[in-house]
């Protein structure tokens, strides 16, 4: 048995953690705040199995200036960051063509394909497994000329195996009642799912990972101790822990110590926001991607989450306002009449490669270091099979997939 220490506490750092103990490792868990405390607590909550194509797809190069001067456009940027911004954006959108956005869906498919099993097998038999539930995931659309003009996408889904059922007019109202008149079609998926409240079922999973025996550290991590080109422990609030193996898995703050293992990742932040709706007076059936304002609406426990919007910003500056009111002025739109009892608001960060291909595997250039991050908008979604394939790697064994497109080694510094 060895010692694995696990460096962050989102879903894919839990994950890891608990794959690693059903294979027999003793496991450190350290986080800077704790369990599900960044983005693990705000994402959309759905398990999208289906969202396999990028935010980069061809045309986005055009559209983005009117999107970004649209205020009902669903992209935002800091002026004042564009040029620390600029080497990643150049470098993100240099992979908006067809054939890139056929690559980055192929590898994600095998990560997020199966993500309603993956969860299940992950958190049952654990008190989180309430929060797993089925659902179906609905794409909303105008009108079926809307939904036409995402033929390239629903086309990348298709050849991937993907299978859904187009409802229009009365078939889409008898579905879902909840939709106002602005919304007449929906590509629905099923065989998906939704987590009924993120922060909560990740925050539940980490506990049962302390209930088998894992250590939590709640400290910053500054270095990862090495001998000899091994890894022999992580420094972290004042103390060294001694370890065999070391996972980074802390999402858009794994940069620096990323770099320290040998990789240098173009890694930035798409600030994403979520508006909660509690007690609202109309609670859809199922989760669903408005696709004219691209944000997702989740039915959770006592409240309706609207999730979604890309801002371009860095890690440093406060959230802002125009995001939440998209967001409102959206859902209003799509339910005339919606009322709800209280509000709650966050601003979390999506970590978000240049490729859109997350880092899984090990590092080039440090026996016996990991690293598992880079899920931009499917983290939560892809978090179980990235943690367990891991805990595979670690323990000897080989994934029954190609790892090379996440190979952490295609972001290796140069000497």
């Amino acid at each position: 048995m060895s010692r694995v220490v696990v460096i962050g506490a989102g879903i894919v750092g839990v994950s890891t953690a608990l794959w690693l103990q059903r294979d027999g490792h003793e496991v450190v868990l350290v986080d800077r705040k704790g369990p599900a405390e960044g983005t693990s607590y705000g994402n959309g909550g759905v398990l999208a199995s289906c969202s396999v194509v990028p935010v980069t797809v061809p045309g986005l190069l055009r559209k983005a200036p009117g999107m970004l001067f649209d205020k009902d456009g669903p992209l935002f940027l800091k002026w004042g960051y564009l040029p620390k911004l600029l080497p990643w954006l150049v470098r993100y959108l240099s992979h908006g063509s067809a054939e890139a956005v056929r690559r980055r869906a192929a590898a994600l498919a095998p990560i997020i394909g199966d993500s309603l099993a993956d969860h299940m097998a992950l958190a049952g038999g654990t008190p989180a497994e309430r929060y797993v539930v089925p659902a179906d995931y609905l794409f909303l659309y105008r009108d079926r000329a809307h939904y036409e003009g995402d033929a390239f996408g629903f086309g990348i889904r298709d050849a991937l195996g993907f299978k859904w059922d187009v409802l229009e007019g009365q078939a889409f109202r008898d579905y879902d009642p909840a939709w106002g008149p602005a919304l007449t079609c929906a590509a629905r998926f099923g065989g998906h799912g939704r987590i009924s409240d993120p922060g909560a079922y990740v925050k539940a999973l980490a506990a049962h990972a302390e209930a088998q025996g894992a250590r939590l550290v709640i400290a910053e991590v500054t270095d990862i101790a090495r001998e000899n080109g091994r890894v022999t422990g992580v420094r972290a609030g004042g103390e060294t822990i001694p370890c065999d193996a070391a996972v980074l898995a802390t999402g858009v703050w794994s940069g620096p110590l990323a770099k320290s293992l040998g990789v240098n990742v173009p890694l930035e932040t798409e600030r994403g926001y979520h508006l909660e709706l509690w007690e609202p007076s109309v609670m859809p059936r199922a989760p669903v991607m408005v696709a004219s304002g691209k944000f997702v609406a989740t039915p959770m426990e006592g409240r309706l989450r609207l999730a979604g919007i890309v801002e371009l910003g860095g890690l440093d500056a406060p959230p802002s306002r125009a995001p939440l009111r998209l967001l409102e002025r959206g859902i209003r739109a799509a339910i005339p009449g919606i009322e709800w009892k209280d509000t709650r608001e966050w601003m979390g960060h999506r970590p978000s490669v240049a490729d859109s291909i997350p880092l899984i595997g090990a590092a080039p250039a440090v026996a016996g270091a990991y690293l598992g991050f880079g899920h931009d908008h499917v983290g939560l979604t892809g978090g179980p099979k990235t943690g367990r394939i891991l805990a595979q790697i670690i323990s000897g064994r080989h994934p029954n997939l190609d790892l090379a497109p996440y190979s952490p080694a295609r972001f290796a510094k140069r000497q």
